[in-house]
């Protein structure tokens, strides 16, 4: 059911490179709403990082919190927390500050070469489902604290969890977007040696996919599987793993797509969505207008479709897709940031997407 309601969606634009690719991921959005005559986005920016340590005491503060939780969803850019000073640094980043206030269960990591780009293996177009709840994130994986501990200062201890209901909502996240591309699901995982805890999440995942008879099913271990994504990452359709695996996975994948510019996120669960870019914050090159906003671009498309899909509203699937399509032609008429060999800024680039959009 299509409808006439405006959205509301939070921007934040974190640290670094945050407040150049996301604002471009704002005209962007704003580009391919208009082009399919949705009403336009009621944009509302939030404090979060350097600039709200410094107002509120806090890198994700109280008063972020409350609003997103008002929102539609939300752009997050990247965090710098390692520089943060203490006690910030110490504690859980603003990144999993919000995935764990929201139980945003499941980390959607697209990896997919662009034509004319400059892919290790070409024809690259996989999806990493990651658990984000759990795992080995051992700040993540508690009610309270942060799942590590030093009993004397020369030992340290982390604990993993798997649970059933965790893996099952991971794994229906993943059958379900596999039934709309390839069908086809590989669990990773490392059930030689961790035979209880990645045990579970590859047999749940098996049983779940009994569920779905029309998605083929494979498996492999998390070290043979990087050996895969190098040598013939164009054959995986939807990889499911945990937490950590996952993280490391896609920005593996995302190297072997083109860039880690180029690698897009979602976060969600049944309610709320963050779009988020895989990659850090580039302090290095922050303020310079040379980030590549790509990665960026591609998870502000995720949210609308993700959008879409919530409010059953197809016009926000269209904007979506005329959003990635200006993306895709931009780089392949030549416009292409450092990362990927060209010369454009971050400001050329996204004037490049926003007249495919309009001339699409």
């Amino acid at each position: 059911m299509t409808t006439d309601r405006t959205y509301r969606l939070g921007v934040l634009h974190g640290d670094g490179i945050g407040p150049e690719i996301v604002p471009s991921s704002v005209e962007v959005v704003d580009a391919a709403i208009a082009a399919v005559d949705v009403a336009p986005i009621e944009w509302r920016e939030l404090p979060l990082g350097f600039d709200a340590i410094e107002e509120y005491g806090a890198h994700t503060p109280d008063i972020t919190l409350k609003a997103l939780d008002d929102l539609d969803g939300w752009l997050l850019g990247p965090h710098d927390s390692a520089a943060y000073p203490e006690p910030f640094r110490s504690q859980l980043n603003p990144s999993g500050t919000i995935r764990k206030h929201f139980g945003l269960y499941a980390n959607i990591r697209p990896a997919k070469a662009f034509p004319g780009g400059s892919a290790i293996v070409e024809g690259t177009d996989l999806v990493i489902a990651r658990e984000n709840t759990e795992g080995f994130y051992a700040d993540r994986n508690t009610f309270a604290g942060t799942g590590e501990m030093m009993p004397t200062p020369d030992v340290a201890i982390m604990h993993g969890i798997i649970t059933r209901a965790a893996t099952e909502r991971i794994a229906h996240s993943a059958f379900q977007l596999a039934s709309r591309r390839r069908r086809k699901v590989t669990i990773v995982h490392k059930a030689n040696v961790l035979k209880m805890t990645t045990g579970l999440f590859r047999d749940v995942c098996r049983e779940v996919a009994e569920q779905y008879p029309d998605v083929a099913v494979d498996d492999f271990h998390i070290d043979a599987m990087t050996m895969h994504l190098v040598r013939r990452a164009d054959e995986f359709d939807v990889i499911v793993t945990e937490n950590m695996f996952g993280d490391i996975l896609s920005d593996l994948a995302g190297e072997v797509a083109g860039s880690l510019g180029i690698a897009p996120s979602v976060n969600s669960s049944d309610t709320h969505a963050m779009a988020q870019a895989a990659h850090g914050s580039a302090p290095d090159i922050a303020g310079r207008d040379l980030a590549n906003p790509i990665a960026m671009h591609l998870s502000s498309a995720m949210l609308l479709d993700w959008l879409s899909g919530r409010h059953e509203d197809p016009r926000l699937a269209a904007a979506a897709a005329r959003l990635e399509a200006g993306v895709t032609t931009a780089v392949a008429t030549g416009c292409r940031t450092r990362d990927l060999g060209g010369t454009a800024s971050c400001t050329e680039f996204t004037a490049a997407v926003v007249a495919a959009i309009h001339d699409a």
